[in-house]
């Protein structure tokens, strides 16, 4: 394999010079004969960067590694959502064209055995993960990334999404179209307990923007422990009070498709008595009726990136990488005046940018 000071002695010019140069280094003074010289050098002997060597490495690495999927929910908690369905249709894509073996692992209570882990190449963690779960699976692991959630700290491989940010931008989104009455309904994070109940980072978003701009009304923010039917439960009981949001955010569309037949049971409709807007794009949220405005949140992309992750560690990289990848708000029919919306927000962040 050719080095760095191999092609410098060609070019005759300094190791530091080809390294500067080979990784696009701005604040370099060559002259563009010597730039030239050195990437047609580097070109002509196969000059790898160290980067590209790891990523070229870990494309022949996953043939016949066995990785764990390990998951936070049972079967049947997972085929009733979508989203998650989604993260783990990435990984075994991805492991499928690496001809790597998965074997899935479901964390869903007692601990299993330590060898279903120490046995394989590496780990991918679908979900959240805390306390002595999050322990025993670093302990047990030789490699191991989470997908969809990042522990604290900076020891762990991860890929999500910023629910946070994609929360400020819809809330910026709404307000934009002219709503003022905005209520959220979501879930209680079981980690954090009875006192902090608004822990969940879309819910806490939610509180600290709408606080912010003068608008919070705690009446308009409901959580519970996620059931089947939280969204269901949750929104029929928002919609009865003596004054009910304009729009309702749901945090994810399985809530939403509870809101949507609570809201039909009490014989309003969608937009025109309240919006609907919400989190993940899962494919039924184009078909209902009407189709539904949804943050769409890259989940195969979240679980095919997890696989990448874990083959960079078996290649060789040491520091942990997390992956933050973006979100899109999806406008549909659940939301009038959509379109208009999107173009003012976008417009303000240009001006502010």
């Amino acid at each position: 394999m050719v080095t760095i000071k191999e092609i410098a002695s060609a070019v005759g010019v300094s190791s530091a010079t080809v390294s500067r140069v080979l990784n696009y280094d701005p604040t370099l003074s060559i002259s563009t004969t010597k730039r030239q010289a050195i990437i047609e050098t580097a070109e002509a002997l196969n000059y790898a960067t160290p980067r590209n060597r790891i990523r070229a490495a870990a494309q022949g690495i996953g043939a016949g590694l066995k990785i764990a999927l390990v998951h936070f929910l049972d079967p049947a908690q997972e085929l009733a959502d979508p989203y998650y369905v989604g993260v783990r249709l990435g990984i075994e894509s991805r492991c499928q064209a690496l001809k790597s073996e998965v074997v899935k692992v479901f964390l869903t209570g007692s601990a299993p055995e330590a060898a279903m882990l120490e046995g394989a190449s590496g780990v991918v963690a679908v979900g959240h993960y805390y306390g002595d779960e999050l322990e025993w699976l670093r302990r047990h692991s030789r490699h191991l990334v989470f997908a969809d959630y990042a522990p604290a700290g900076d020891v762990d491989d991860a890929v999500l999404s910023d629910v946070s940010l994609a929360m400020s931008r819809l809330l910026a989104a709404i307000h934009a179209m002219g709503y003022r009455r905005i209520g959220f309904i979501g879930w209680i994070d079981a980690f954090y307990g009875p006192d902090n109940i608004h822990a969940e980072r879309r819910c806490r978003t939610y509180i600290d923007w709408m606080t912010k701009a003068g608008l919070y009304d705690p009446e308009l923010c409901m959580v519970e422990r996620m059931t089947p039917d939280s969204g269901y439960t949750l929104a029929k009981a928002m919609l009865t009070k003596p004054n009910p949001p304009q729009i309702l955010i749901t945090c994810n569309d399985n809530m939403a498709l509870g809101a949507y037949r609570a809201i039909h049971e009490m014989g309003l409709k969608i937009p025109d008595d309240v919006a609907v807007v919400s989190f993940n794009d899962i494919p039924v949220a184009q078909f209902l009726g009407p189709p539904l405005s949804t943050v769409k949140i890259p989940a195969e992309l979240i679980g095919e990136t997890a696989v990448d992750l874990l083959l960079e560690r078996l290649s060789g990289r040491e520091i942990a990488k997390k992956v933050v990848l973006g979100t899109e708000i999806i406008w549909r029919g659940s939301t009038p005046h959509a379109a208009d919306a999107a173009a003012v927000v976008e417009a303000r962040r240009s001006a502010s940018s």
